[in-house]
């Protein structure tokens, strides 16, 4: 089957090295998503060990499209009892950017009209919608005249892990959170640091590579699951095979904060998703932080000036001296939407990464010192 797993913007090349160790083939890199082909398992191994991965989609079809009545008329030519009876429900998720598609709503609302017609022409009957637990959920994508319908094997998007139960504002995305890891080139041999880790997302995400946890292990349910060909001995097996590789890691993650807040919420989070073992929190400023090892990996999210309400280039000028004076070694990685401010961290960076924080692009950068002053 043809399979194409969503992302955010630079994170392309880790997904495509993720999905490469679950068995995907044919992988081709594309704009915000990876597309490649594979089997059943290969589809559900993607959903439970992709980390980088927001959707994991399944092909259907394509054709080209100018207008809602085109678009109606190839919709309901498809052979939808294949995938479906007029008794199971499905909701449409469309993405357009096209000319000659100006509304995503819709163009959904036709493609919805379609496949209830098809099934009230057969049987008399149509189908109901369920905008939250269909059977079958539809991803309608648009890109100027080219039209592409696929399935969405995952139902509710694969970076909510389960264990953001309570968050400050503007938490950072997990998928993007493990993303950045995989950037860093971490993988769990050295300690692992952040020092203004907010709610612990960062940490969360290092603790399960250290484990060798699945980020969707504890994931009650899959889109996949609903659909009428689900292999459940199949999935059963897989996850019990995924469940006798985690280790317990021979080095130690540590998350501090500023904000009791925040700490509050990242040792509950840790606590119930079962993490707690291989993290320590820390109320403390950075300033006030030290190495917890001689050698290791920190990554930074400050926060946003408006949050921080203080002045945002002292802030990363501060920065610049921690990196220096205490991280000599270590492979310090700092993630901000401000370039000026990135800029003033001195020393300057070895490697510049570019992602999309949701609409925000961000600056992923990378500083190295080997010598502290």
């Amino acid at each position: 089957m043809k399979l194409t797993a969503k992302t955010f913007h630079g994170l392309e090349k880790v997904l495509a090295k993720e999905l490469e160790g679950v068995g995907a083939t044919n992988i081709k890199i594309l704009k915000r998503a990876v597309s490649f082909d594979g089997n059943k398992e290969v589809m559900y191994r993607s959903n439970l060990h992709s980390r980088s991965a927001v959707r994991i989609l399944e092909y259907v079809t394509s054709f080209d499209a100018r207008n809602e009545d085109e678009l109606y008329k190839k919709v309901k030519k498809l052979d939808w009892s294949h995938y479906m009876s007029v008794d199971d429900t499905f909701a449409i998720d469309a993405v357009v950017n096209s000319r000659f598609f100006k509304h995503s709503k819709f163009a959904a609302l036709r493609a919805k009209d379609a496949v209830c017609d098809y099934f009230r022409d057969m049987t008399g009957k149509r189908p109901s919608i369920d905008l939250l637990r269909p059977t079958i959920l539809i991803n309608l994508h648009i890109s100027e005249d080219k039209i592409t319908i696929s399935f969405d094997s995952s139902g509710e998007t694969l970076n909510r892990r389960g264990y953001r139960t309570h968050t400050l504002e503007a938490p950072i995305n997990e998928a993007l959170a493990a993303g950045m890891i995989m950037i860093s080139g971490w993988t769990g041999e050295t300690n692992f640091m952040d020092i203004m880790c907010g709610s612990g997302t960062i940490v969360m995400e290092a603790a399960m590579i250290a484990a060798n946890i699945p980020p969707n292990l504890i994931r009650k349910e899959f889109g996949f699951m609903r659909w009428r060909n689900y292999d459940e001995t199949l999935w059963q097996r897989i996850v019990e095979e995924a469940k006798n590789k985690i280790i317990v890691p021979k080095i130690r993650i540590y998350g501090s904060d500023i904000s009791m807040d925040a700490i509050d919420i990242a040792r509950q989070a840790a606590l119930d998703f079962g993490l707690k073992q291989y993290i320590d929190f820390k109320l403390a400023s950075f300033k006030e932080t030290r190495p917890t090892a001689k050698t290791g990996t920190l990554i930074i999210n400050p926060p946003y000036n408006e949050r921080l309400k203080v002045n945002l280039g002292k802030l990363y000028v501060d920065i610049g001296t921690k990196i220096k004076r205490s991280f000599e070694n270590w492979n310090v990685w700092v993630l901000s939407s401000s370039f000026d401010a990135l800029e003033l961290i001195d020393p300057k960076p070895a490697k510049k990464h570019y992602l999309l924080n949701g609409p925000i692009e961000c600056g992923f950068w990378n500083y190295q010192t080997t010598c502290s002053e």
